[in-house]
């Protein structure tokens, strides 16, 4: 029984990607904090009702693994062409009566606005298949569209057979395709693999459809980089440039002020308030929010992180931090996973936290480390101070309660507690409970030689 009509969509997702030179599948390189995979499947996802059909090949349990639910597959257990690689789908496709939408898992550039027009392009013509095109300033290396006078395209060809004629043609193929579904599987069984590669190519069914007296269209992309295909690690980074444009162009225009935003590397999953104000130089990963007026100056690396509103950052790295409101960091201090700051918070220069909560209005200025605690309000936390957390084999914890004063290189050896307005002296190290409003000296006592310089020898 066929199906009704609707859009089925391949994503071809096979090839090996040796141009990469890397051991991670190609279309799991991240373009802007997302895999390739993963932002060619949000753009064809809105265009369906109908889960796409990635085909795969090398690294194929990997790709699966991490697309998990988002697509249905079929394996491609030999790299003989993409002709070859569409076929691996007709026992899912073979009775549907729709059209097919076929691109590559390395082309993260495509927006679902345009795919949408191109698909509505094909359905209003009588065209077996529309091949979505686009003008390059430098053809170089793509297969040229070649036309009639009526518009329809007569052949693709490649840059090595194209004539000096062809190869002025500046209208290039970016391997996107949209098919009539039956027209398209006939056509596959007539591609011959009689080529230097041994191959079967998708683009040759457009020749055995136009001999049949089929029309082939043509679609052409208002902006080129779209289409732009990741091969190499150097085609990565321009990916990488052009994703990284288009988020910080559209914060911009949602109130966050980017000072430098051509040296801004923001991922698509973060979330930043308006008047927000980000220096050059800044990196900012994952899954993280940021809030409105925070100050983020150059050097500053934040991943994973949920920071609030009115925070000053200077400098330092963040990763699985919260921020509440009004907190200052930096410059260079490092805040780790499960650290957790709360209002009006200071953390300077050269301080670590880690597994942490800092309560309201708690101070640590400088060269600290503060890991596995829980720290009160109004704390000041003097210099050189360490929690002594770690005894080799496991962690232990610090409670250090409201208002309590952190004396200058003291040493903290968990498990400890110490009360509300509590003391520690300058240079203690604690290894007891402090009860509240005491003071703790935990020192060797001082001894004065006198007249000891009288007794040294002198040149």
């Amino acid at each position: 029984m066929l199906m009704s009509n609707g859009v089925n969509i391949l994503v071809l997702a096979a090839g090996n990607g040796s141009r990469m030179k890397s051991n991670t599948p190609k279309v799991l390189h991240n373009v802007a904090g997302k895999k390739m995979i993963d932002w060619v499947l949000d753009a064809v996802e809105p265009l369906s009702n109908r889960k796409p059909i990635t085909i795969v090949g090398v690294g194929a349990e990997r790709v699966e693994e991490h697309v998990g639910t988002r697509s249905e597959f079929v394996l491609q257990s030999e790299q003989l062409g993409t002709g070859h690689a569409v076929q691996q789908a007709q026992d899912k496709l073979s009775q549907s009566t729709g059209v097919t939408l076929i691109m590559s898992g390395d082309t993260p550039l495509f927006r679902p606005e345009t795919l949408l027009e191109f698909i509505e392009a094909h359905e209003k013509s009588n065209h077996a298949v529309t091949v979505l095109t686009a003008i390059a300033d430098d053809p170089t290396g793509y297969g040229r569209i070649v036309r009639a006078d009526d518009e329809t395209v007569i052949k693709i060809v490649e840059q090595k057979d194209a004539s000096i004629t062809e190869r002025r043609i500046l209208e290039i193929n970016t391997g996107v395709y949209i098919f009539d579904n039956q027209l398209l599987f006939n056509s596959l069984a007539q591609v011959k693999n009689n080529n230097v590669q041994g191959e079967y190519y998708l683009p040759d069914t457009l020749d055995i459809l136009r001999q049949a007296g089929q029309q082939i269209g043509a679609y052409t992309l208002q902006n080129f980089t779209e289409s732009l295909g990741v091969n190499d690690r150097v085609a990565l980074s321009v990916a990488n440039q052009v994703m990284h444009e288009r988020i910080n162009h559209q914060l911009m225009l949602d109130g966050v002020e980017l000072i430098d935003p051509a040296h801004t590397y923001i991922d698509a999953d973060v979330v930043i308030g308006r008047d927000t104000v980000i220096e050059g130089g800044v990196t900012i990963l994952g899954h993280t929010i940021i809030g409105r007026d925070n100050v983020i100056t150059q050097g500053t690396r934040i991943s994973d992180s949920i920071i609030g509103d009115e925070n000053v950052i200077t400098a330092s790295h963040l990763e699985e931090t919260t921020l509440a409101n009004g907190v200052t960091v930096g410059p260079f201090a490092h805040l780790r996973p499960q650290a957790n700051l709360k209002n009006n918070v200071h953390v300077g220069n050269f301080v670590e936290v880690k597994q942490a909560t800092l309560a309201d209005n708690t101070k640590a200025g400088h060269l600290t480390y503060i890991g596995n605690a829980t720290v009160g309000s109004d704390v000041n936390i003097g210099a050189g101070t360490i929690f002594v957390n770690y005894d080799g084999v496991h962690k232990f914890s610090t409670t250090v309660g409201d208002r309590a004063f952190i004396g200058s290189n003291t040493k903290i050896v968990a498990p400890v507690t110490i009360e509300s307005e509590a003391i520690t002296a300058a240079g203690s190290t604690i290894t007891e409970n402090v009860p509240g409003h005491a003071m703790a000296i935990a020192r060797a006592r001082q001894i004065n030689k006198e007249n000891f310089w009288d007794h040294m020898p002198h040149k």
